[in-house]
């Protein structure tokens, strides 16, 4: 059996209680990171690194930020452009103002932004639920983004709109402006997403990640056992929003190099949804393949009709990767409702049984 846990005993607390108990498990994470940090940024030219890893990884972090609040506390929202852009916007305000802060302590300071506006816009789910909380997003969605547009302060009165990366360095290393080169930008996506991905999925088997999974089954129950609605689910909407935030600060300092807000606008916010839908509700391992899902499927569907010798005009070529792709989502959900990471998961004890049919 290529997957078997016989043999495998638990001798201590800490082995029990390991994120990955099964050592085929560790063996596979650690092969990933391998490649992650050894292989890719060396086999991978810049324009795979700048065009499709590197916000491949930004837009998993929002991605996990998202499915803490919606997968795992039950919260929906629409506004996480809006929480994006305000991470991207505290970065860029807070490196103008104080050029020499380290850049770590910027973007954990833009996540904390992000995480203060966040709090305050999630003070309607102590009254609102459902659909009627996804319209309260919402309409942070559209207040945030025309606030950054009227408020000249946000962009240092730029004449175009528009914020740009500074160059700065981290460590003695340049990690923004135009001469960051796309393979630092690629580490530094990565360590945020693995630092924080792993923060993601320890804090959801603590007490914070349990109480968000009660109150998203059952909040009156939840209540009866002593879990605190209004500390629990600002504290979902905080969390989630600081790891938004984060990634709208990579989305500026480490991708785009600069944007206006309509980077930031409603179609990023129902993209990330899409990826956490998708890739599946309540599992950080779904919101990084959603992530990819949303990402390379359009790449390949434009590219594949050239591989084939079957050329076609470039508007029709777009109609038809919309198309396909809306297909592709409306197959997914039917196949398999609970996303991705469900597959993974069939995948995975099909391997502990094989060759067993059963």
């Amino acid at each position: 059996m290529l997957y078997r846990e016989t043999g495998q005993f638990k001798t201590s607390y800490a082995s029990d209680q390991a994120i990955f108990p099964l050592v085929q498990d560790r063996w596979f994470i650690a092969l990933v990171f391998v490649i992650a940090f050894a292989m890719v940024p060396f086999i991978a030219n810049e324009y795979w690194l700048q065009a499709i890893i590197i916000p491949f990884l930004i837009f998993s972090l929002a991605a996990i930020g998202l499915n803490l609040l919606t997968g795992y506390a039950g919260l929906l929202s629409l506004g996480t452009g809006a929480f994006m852009a305000v991470g991207a916007y505290a970065t860029y305000k807070i490196t103008t103002a104080f050029p020499d802060i380290n850049l770590l302590v910027v973007f954990i300071m833009a996540g904390l932004s992000a995480a203060a506006v966040g709090t305050l816009f999630g003070l309607p789910s102590l009254r609102i639920k459902g659909f009627y909380l996804a319209v309260a997003t919402l309409a942070a969605q559209f207040f945030i983004l025309w606030l950054f547009n009227k408020v000249g302060w946000f962009y240092n009165n730029n004449p175009s709109g528009s914020i740009t990366a500074p160059p700065r360095t981290m460590f003695g290393i340049m990690i923004s402006g135009p001469e960051a080169t796309p393979m630092v930008r690629y580490y530094v996506s990565l360590i945020f997403l693995v630092v924080m991905g792993l923060a993601a999925k320890n804090l959801m088997r603590g007490r914070i990640g349990r109480s968000w999974m009660a109150i998203r089954d059952m909040d009156i129950a939840a209540e009866i056992i002593g879990i605190e609605p209004l500390k629990t689910k600002l504290l979902a909407f905080a969390i989630s929003s600081f790891y938004c935030g984060v990634a709208g600060a990579l989305f500026i300092f480490a991708w785009l190099g600069s944007a206006e807000t309509e980077a930031f606008d409603i179609f990023v916010s129902f993209q990330v949804l899409f990826m956490i839908i998708i890739g599946g509700l309540g599992s950080i391992l779904g919101s990084i393949l959603g992530a990819a899902f949303i990402t390379l499927t359009p790449i390949f569907l434009t590219n594949f009709p050239p591989m084939i010798g079957l050329p076609i005009a470039t508007d029709l070529s777009k109609h038809l990767e919309e198309i396909i792709f809306g297909a592709l989502i409306v197959f997914f959900l039917i196949v398999e409702p609970l996303g991705l990471a469900r597959l993974w998961q069939i995948i995975k004890e099909k391997l502990r049984l094989w060759p067993y049919p059963y």
